[in-house]
């Protein structure tokens, strides 16, 4: 495994850490981050967003639908308000099973192994391009003959158009039962933010892995033959932003949604 941590170049997972105020970055990491930070000042505010997306969306599933079980892949490095802390603090029987390849996420997995009595964390090291190994697996701890939610948060960036990402998620959510729901993050390529596609054009230049850019409009396209929450694919921070008064929180080039197998 340690062999597998590269120390030397940048990687998302790390940075995104990074951004959002955590330890388990290197120093190569953090120049990169800063950087793109000056190319995007607002790119920091992506990995937020993103994460209090991911709250909210847990939340929902949990507390109004009665969802109890999450597959969540690309689980990226722990943070604050894991999905089964948010999921298990509201159903404590709520099983979830992590998927990363992130060697770094492998490493601190324990972190994300922890679980109430009455319910059940496990985490598999695994690609999200492997859908026949990860349903196997998870197979162990979730009941797939009840709703799971699958949760893609700034996972799907990492597969270029050339491996039709959209066959991979369909292919997953084809393996899950009626009343299932998809919550997908991806960032986004958007003409009102063009310091966006620079920080994109450098991190691949620079970063491990590459990223792949797509329109609103694409990213919608994951959710195909699904039926969309309101209010659709937005901005991560306009998906039933909380404590607002009113105001509507500005858009990032972070867009998401929530979306039901019928």
């Amino acid at each position: 495994m340690r062999a597998r941590i590269v120390t030397t170049q940048p990687h998302t997972a790390r940075i995104w850490n990074y951004w959002l105020g955590g330890k388990d970055n290197y120093e190569v990491d953090r120049a990169a981050g800063d950087q793109i930070r000056q190319l995007h000042p607002g790119i920091g505010e992506y990995a937020r967003a993103d994460r209090l997306f991911l709250g909210r969306a847990v939340r929902h599933l949990v507390g109004e639908v009665g969802i109890r079980q999450f597959l969540d892949i690309g689980t990226g490095l722990p943070t604050a308000d894991n999905t089964h802390e948010v999921a298990q603090r509201h159903a404590p029987d709520a099983r979830i099973v992590y998927v990363d390849n992130d060697p770094l996420v492998l490493a601190h997995a324990r972190a994300l192994l922890t679980s109430t009595e009455e319910g059940r964390t496990d985490y598999l090291d695994e690609d999200l391009r492997n859908v026949d190994a990860i349903l196997e697996h998870a197979a162990k701890t979730l009941d797939f003959s009840r709703p799971v939610a699958l949760i893609l948060l700034g996972v799907v960036i990492f597969i270029g158009d050339d491996e039709d990402p959209y066959a991979l998620v369909r292919r997953l959510m084809d393996a899950l039962p009626a009343g299932s729901h998809l919550v997908l993050s991806h960032t986004v390529t958007h003409p009102e933010m063009p310091d966006v596609d620079e920080a994109v054009k450098f991190w691949n230049e620079h970063g491990t892995p590459k990223l792949t850019q797509r329109t609103p409009e694409a990213v919608a396209r994951f959710f195909d033959g699904l039926d969309l929450l309101e209010p659709g694919v937005v901005s991560c921070s306009r998906w039933r932003p909380e404590h607002t008064n009113g105001a509507e929180p500005e858009e990032v080039a972070m867009f998401g949604g929530v979306a039901r197998k019928a």
